[in-house]
């Protein structure tokens, strides 16, 4: 067991059905949208592929519903991850994002912020492409001045996480775990195809972000859940059947799964995952106040 010092809290949602997961994500994006432009002009919001670009189809609908306007001019979406493959390529995430969200709303295309596309082309001589690509996105969206007022470089990152731990291009066991200066690195021999991308890192998942939000469905999550959580606690019961938990994530040191090791070092960290994933947790009653 870990130091209880270095334990961090987070929340955990554990939803009845996928209709509660998108619903529970919805409100956890409202919160991050109202609160970045208290002290903003903008928002900052970082996504990754995987299933999470479907869960967002009806994110637009959702800011309706709660009366909440969106402002899209103000959004800015960078890529937690991708793939070295052109925005029309089936593996794309930029690709994927764009059919169930971005190409239904009105974010500027400026703000929206897919790798170079021109760095991917075979004859252009270049034999470590993936990290001119991560160099040359790093230098793209991170080299900005912070804007006056603001404290964070990304106002809500949304994640998901593999059955083998992974999350963005953050893969177990794998060096870039360990790189501390690069805010974007790229990566040739990703255990998973394509062989090639680029990824945030954990430098900027836990110093520079506001509110990490994961999602995880389904039974083949239950396992990564276990490992990464030390205890549950009960909190409330919505009568949507979501059941919200004060979770305590193990002490970084004694991760083994890259979802555990990010926990924002100032801000919100989220979990949302349904019954399937929770299978395996033993969750206590405790009365406490929400984080």
């Amino acid at each position: 067991m870990g130091s209880r010092a270095n334990i961090r809290e987070a929340k955990l949602y554990i939803a009845h059905s996928k209709d509660d997961i998108a619903a529970s994500l919805y409100q956890l994006i409202h919160k991050a949208f109202q609160s970045a432009l208290v002290e903003s002009s903008s928002f900052y919001i970082a996504l990754s592929g995987g299933s999470l670009p479907s869960l967002l189809s009806d994110l637009p609908r959702s800011f309706h519903t709660a009366g909440i306007d969106p402002q899209w001019e103000k959004w800015h979406v960078l890529l937690a991850d991708e793939r070295l493959v052109t925005s029309s390529d089936p593996e794309s995430n930029l690709k994927a994002l764009k059919e169930y969200f971005l190409d239904h709303v009105n974010i500027p295309q400026s703000q929206i912020y897919g790798i170079d596309e021109s760095l991917l082309k075979a004859d252009n001589g270049i034999s470590c492409r993936h990290e001119v690509v991560a160099q040359e996105y790093q230098k793209r969206v991170f080299s900005e001045p912070i804007e006056n007022g603001r404290r964070y470089l990304v106002d809500c990152v949304l994640l998901g996480f593999g059955p083998d731990g992974h999350t963005a291009s953050l893969f177990p066991n794998h060096k870039l775990l360990c790189e501390y200066d690069l805010l974007v690195a790229g990566i040739k021999d990703s255990p998973k195809l394509p062989l090639e991308r680029i990824t945030l890192t954990l430098k900027v998942f836990n110093e520079m972000s506001r509110n990490v939000i994961f999602v995880g469905a389904g039974e083949s999550k239950a396992p990564i859940l276990r490992d990464v959580f030390e205890r549950v606690h009960l909190v409330s019961e919505e009568v949507t059947k979501t059941k919200i938990c004060i979770v305590e994530v193990k002490d970084a040191k004694h991760q083994i799964y890259p979802c555990g090791m990010i926990r924002p070092r100032d801000g919100g960290l989220v979990y949302v995952t349904d019954t399937g994933g929770a299978q395996n947790l033993t969750i206590t009653q405790q009365c406490c106040s929400l984080l």
